[in-house]
C-alpha cells in the first residue's frame, strides 16, 4: 500500500513497515484485540489516516526514542509512551521546519514522490506521555512486546522484543549508523553498559528491524558495536573525521565505499571524542 507520503509493506503476516519520506520507518503490529505502532516518523502526510486504511484495532503508539524522524504521529495521536528520558526531547524535536528538513533529506536517495509542504506537516500540541520503562509488556492479544531500555543514541532509547517471532523493533539503537555525539546522547562508556543489557536476551531473538534502511540487521551488529566500544576507548579505533547532521563527529570505522559497508562489522558508532567517558558527563 502506498499514499504520496507513506509506504507499506508486509515483512511478517501480523507486522506492517510503514517508512516515511525521509527513509525513517515504523512499524504497526497486529494482535487479535490491539495493535503497536512502534515510532511515528517525521509526521509529513497523517500517519494515523496511513494507518486507519490498515487495520481495525484500537492503536497503541510507542516511540523507540524522542528524536525528529521517530516522533511526527505523536501530535496525532496525542498520547504516547516513551522514556522519560526523552520527553524534553520530543518537545524540542517537534519544531516543524525541522521535521520538514528532515522529510526533504530523503531526496539524497532518489526523487521524492512529491514535494513536501510545510502545510504538510503535523502541528504540534500537548502530548499525553505514558512512562515506557524495561520490562514493560504490551499484550496485543496472543502477541507481546517486551521493552528493553538501550540508552545510548538517546538516554532514554529502548527497543521492543517480540520472542516468539524471534526479532527486536529497534529503532536506532545498534545499527549501521549509529550517532553517539549529541547533547541527548550518552557516554560510549555507558553506551556499552547499554549493549551488554541488550545482548543479555539475544538467545531470545534473531534479527533486528530498525528506524532505517528497510532491511533487517542479524543480532551480531551488537557484538560488533561492543568491539567498537572498546576501540574507541583503548584508542585503537580508526577515528575517521566526519560531520553528521551539521555536526563534526569520528566515526570508529573507515567505510569500504565498494561494498557501501563498513569494514569489520556492519556496526559503526558516530562520536563526540569530549563526550567519551562518564566522567565527561557530571
Amino acid at each position: 500500500m502506498e499514499s504520496k507520503f507513506f509506504k507499506a509493506k508486509k515483512i511478517y503476516d501480523n507486522v506492517t513497515l510503514i517508512a516515511g519520506l525521509g527513509g525513517e520507518q515504523s512499524y504497526l503490529i497486529e494482535g487479535n484485540e490491539k495493535a503497536l505502532l512502534i515510532d511515528g516518523l517525521a509526521g509529513v502526510g497523517s500517519l494515523k489516516a496511513f494507518v486507519r486504511e490498515l487495520t481495525d484495532l484500537p492503536v497503541t503508539l510507542v516511540n523507540t526514542h524522542g528524536h525528529v524522524d521517530h516522533i511526527g504521529a505523536d501530535f496525532e495521536y496525542s498520547e504516547v509512551y516513551i522514556d522519560p528520558e526523552d520527553i524534553a526531547l520530543l518537545y524540542e524535536h517537534s519544531d516543524r521546519e525541522m521535521r520538514l528538513g528532515f522529510a526533504k533529506s530523503g531526496a539524497m536517495f532518489g526523487p521524492l514522490p512529491v514535494e513536501p509542504r510545510l502545510d504538510d506537516v503535523t502541528v504540534p500540541g500537548p502530548i499525553k506521555t505514558l512512562p515506557l520503562k524495561d520490562g514493560d509488556i504490551f499484550d496485543l492479544g496472543g502477541v507481546q512486546l517486551e521493552t528493553i531500555s538501550v540508552p545510548g543514541h538517546t538516554r532514554g532509547t529502548v527497543v521492543f522484543l517480540d520472542r516468539a517471532r524471534s526479532v527486536v523493533y529497534s529503532g536506532d539503537a545498534c545499527n549501521r549508523n549509529t550517532l553517539l555525539f549529541t547533547e541527548f546522547s550518552t557516554s560510549i562508556e555507558e553506551y556499552k553498559e547499554s549493549l551488554l543489557h541488550f545482548q543479555s536476551f539475544e538467545d531470545a531473538f534473531e534479527l533486528l528491524w530498525g528506524g532505517h534502511g528497510g532491511q533487517a540487521e542479524k543480532k551480531s551488529i551488537i557484538e560488533d558495536a561492543l568491539q567498537l566500544c572498546d576501540q574507541i576507548m583503548a584508542g585503537t579505533d580508526d577515528a575517521v573525521e566526519a560531520v553528521s547532521i551539521g555536526r563534526p563527529c569520528w566515526y570508529a570505522k573507515a567505510k569500504n565505499e565498494r561494498f557501501q559497508r563498513f569494514d569489520g562489522g556492519v556496526a559503526n558508532i558516530a562520536y563526540a571524542k569530549n563526550r567519551i567517558w562518564k566522567k565527561d558527563l557530571q
